[in-house]
């Protein structure tokens, strides 16, 4: 099996890397020249341009996309739709629209190329070690692909979960309860924090993490940024929205189906461009843990 990686940035290299061990051969293409590079390092060969990573891929080509949804998913897309033929698979793992991967999946089919929407999670680590797939979109493609899917992923973490659009809304809803339950998180640090007890909060996220009814990866990450940041002092708590949430709160409008915590907590987000608080720290300090997102600290960006 041979795969075309086009996005070579933290997940889509960690990603490379992990398709690679697991004996899937793997070509790259990004346009940044240092993104190659350091892809060349690790023995894995890339190309300059898309048309050259086409070129080079066999007969029946699987192009995997791992890049930032809206405009840059629909240039690739694009572009990759004048260079493909029948049998062909293009496969988005970015974090797209579910809407925008059906309008997708349509025009695609339209020249007989076949189209898998998946949803990705697990972060860096993830994409390195074990990541979690949800995958809709044409059967017959999945079915080319499920041995390559299950073998980069954790166990029991891939699911073929329908038709287009289907693996990119699970998704949604995915990173809509994530925005709820790291707000949750941060709000509780907050309060340990404002008390008169003088906690040390990287024990307690440890505390936490054992046995405790709250435990799981994003306490393990709390405990290691507490760890690594002292009461947080070094990073402010300006939190980026990256879509999805507002995109959860948009659905569950128009399904009438009431999600009064994701919404606040995106709300909250917004609310940092204007005030600082402990909670958000917490927050931003999370997000920086598991997906490498940049934080803001005192003084400088990260």
């Amino acid at each position: 099996m041979e795969v075309g990686l086009v996005g070579l940035g933290k997940m889509g290299f960690n990603l490379a890397l992990n398709l690679s061990e697991h004996g899937i051969q793997v070509i790259g293409y990004d346009p940044s020249t240092d993104a190659r590079n350091k892809l060349n390092k690790e023995g894995i060969p890339t190309c300059s341009c898309m048309k050259s990573l086409v070129d080079k891929l066999p007969d029946k080509k699987v192009i995997w996309l791992m890049v930032p949804s809206g405009e840059i998913t629909e240039s690739c897309i694009s572009e990759i739709k004048g260079l493909l033929k029948k049998g062909d698979i293009v496969i988005d793992a970015g974090n797209s629209n579910y809407k925008d991967s059906m309008r997708h999946a349509v025009e695609l089919k339209e020249k007989e190329i076949q189209f898998l929407d998946v949803g990705t999670s697990g972060g860096i680590s993830g994409a390195r070690n074990g990541v979690c797939l949800m995958i809709g979109g044409d059967r017959k493609a999945y079915e080319f692909l499920e041995n390559v899917f299950h073998a980069i992923s954790e166990k029991d973490g891939c699911l073929y979960t329908g038709k287009s659009g289907s693996g990119h809304f699970m998704k949604m809803i995915h990173n809509g309860i994530e925005y709820g339950m790291m707000q949750a998180i941060g709000e509780g640090f907050q309060i340990l924090e404002k008390s008169e007890f003088n906690y040390n909060l990287a024990e307690v996220a440890k505390n936490w993490n054992h046995g405790s009814v709250i435990r799981g990866w994003l306490m393990e990450l709390a405990q290691k940024q507490f760890s690594l940041h002292p009461g947080l002092k070094d990073i402010k708590g300006v939190v980026a929205a990256s879509g999805e949430a507002k995109w959860t709160v948009e659905t569950a409008l128009e399904l009438e189906s009431p999600v009064p915590i994701i919404a606040l907590s995106l709300m909250i987000r917004n609310s940092t461009l204007e005030e600082d608080n402990f909670s958000c720290k917490v927050v931003s300090a999370l997000r920086n843990g598991f997906g490498g997102h940049s934080y803001v600290s005192l003084g400088e960006e990260k």
